[in-house]
């Protein structure tokens, strides 16, 4: 597309009859209002090409992208460390296709990275195989629950309540025609109470879904879970990892996981405005026929040199519609493939280093702020990875604290008020990328709002 395309009226009002509708107001009628921008851009008349995009560029400059702060957000995307290597690697022409890697003679580049990509998820998952990604974590759990319902029969689905929320709006979209229903697992504080998981209780469940870490950051009991879900007709047991936590904490497959779903993202990706991400799908080896999307497999032509080849496309594109395990139409490669030369850069010693960073320095800026009078963690009790959720005194909300940290230059996290029953908090996140200046900053900088007599509440 280029840069600048002309319509006149006349070519305006074809436009709209074609579409069906009578205004440009008509056929943006299903995006709320409060989305809308009321009227013209806040731009002159009769100012010159120049002036015009200058000004353009200057309330363009009003925003401010996280990676312009020093951000201690997460809540599913995080602002971890990029190689300079990793971009330089992916653009390289073997990784070119001119079309998606159906013909292998032409795509012996991108097939042969994918396969890696599938090797270092099981690696890291303990699991038996991979599928070539997914487009997000929140598809690969709704995939895994499809799974899970066409292996173990069942209208019931067992979630954690600490369950990323987007992650659950997308699962109960998809299994909305299904008829399954989607029920909560009961809350510990920031932890999900799994010891009450009986099989009195699983009649008709086919799957028990936890996060781990969860959405405030607390590490569950999986391997309490995966003892309890052990064993002939139980539902399978789906676990929803932060991959980068795995150089440091068990495996899904050392607990018992039937299937481990998550996002690739925090293997090296740039968080982009929270998109595209890789999601991950990886299972046992009896569920290999189940998978949806494509896996490559890797074998020998006729030369005998190794070859890379599409050896499974479950997706209706490939196969009868009634035989498919799923719709899903492509896979993100391209993400895959920056997430696998970051993980190949870094290596075992290397991913291990990022994950403990993260970790001890979100520890010791929670006991840090939790020094602090009227700052407390959620759950002082839970233990977590590199992300916490603190409590604020009344009158103080989460909101309040992002607005007055962004005025210096932090993103201070995100606001529990924005989740649903999350009360009056802070979730606050800390990669391996955070400079000890940096948390030492946020330490000050919070004991100086919980100092100040009045807490600003105007706009940001």
């Amino acid at each position: 597309m280029t840069a600048f395309v002309e319509h006149t009226e006349h070519d305006r009002k074809r436009m709209l009859e074609a579409i069906g509708v009578t205004s440009f107001e008509e056929l943006i009628g299903d995006v709320p209002a409060g989305l809308r921008l009321p009227g013209l851009l806040p731009i002159d008349e009769g100012l010159s090409e120049t002036e015009t995009l200058a000004r353009a560029q200057e309330l363009a400059r009003r925003n401010r992208e996280a990676v312009d702060l020093v951000c201690f957000a997460g809540g599913g995307i995080y602002d971890v460390c990029v190689p300079a290597a990793t971009k330089a690697i992916a653009s390289r022409p073997e990784y070119a296709t001119s079309y998606t890697p159906y013909q292998a003679e032409v795509s012996q580049g991108s097939l042969q990275a994918t396969y890696e990509f599938q090797t270092i998820v099981t690696r890291l998952t303990g699991m038996d195989l991979a599928n070539a990604s997914m487009y997000d974590g929140g598809s690969a759990l709704a995939e895994a629950v499809l799974l899970a319902r066409a292996t173990c029969p069942g209208d019931r689905i067992l979630v954690s309540p600490h369950l990323n929320p987007s992650h659950r709006e997308i699962l109960v979209t998809m299994l909305a025609p299904s008829g399954a229903r989607i029920e909560e697992l009961p809350a510990a504080g920031a932890r999900t109470e799994v010891s009450g998981i009986v099989p009195e209780d699983l009649a008709g469940v086919s799957a028990v879904v936890l996060q781990h870490p969860n959405y405030l950051g607390a590490l569950e009991d999986m391997r309490l879970a995966g003892t309890l879900l052990e064993g002939e007709n139980t539902p399978l047991f789906i676990a929803s990892v932060d991959l980068s936590s795995l150089a440091i904490l068990d495996c899904p497959g050392a607990y018992g996981a039937d299937i481990a779903v998550g996002e690739a993202q925090t293997l090296g990706i740039p968080m982009s405005f929270g998109g595209p991400v890789a999601g991950v799908i990886a299972a046992r080896q009896k569920y290999l026929r189940r998978m949806p999307g494509r896996i490559v497999g890797m074998g020998r032509d006729s030369k005998g040199q190794r070859a890379f080849t599409l050896t499974l496309q479950t997706r209706e594109q490939h196969i009868r519609r009634a035989r498919a395990t799923s719709n899903i139409c492509t896979n993100q490669a391209l993400v895959a493939l920056m997430a696998t030369v970051t993980t190949a850069l870094l290596g075992e010693t290397g991913r291990r280093l990022a994950a403990t960073l993260s970790a001890e320095k979100a520890a010791v800026l929670a006991q840090n702020l939790s020094e602090i009078p009227g700052i407390a963690l959620a759950d002082p009790e839970a233990p977590f990875f590199r992300e916490f959720a603190l409590r604020l005194p009344d009158g103080m909300t989460g909101e309040d604290v992002v607005r007055r940290m962004r005025r210096i230059g932090i993103l201070a996290g995100i606001p529990l008020e924005r989740i649903p029953g999350g009360g009056n908090g802070l979730l606050v996140a800390v990669s391996e990328k955070r400079l000890w200046s940096e948390i030492e900053k946020y330490v000050e900088t919070f004991r100086e709002i919980m100092a100040s007599d009045v807490v600003e509440t105007g706009a940001g």
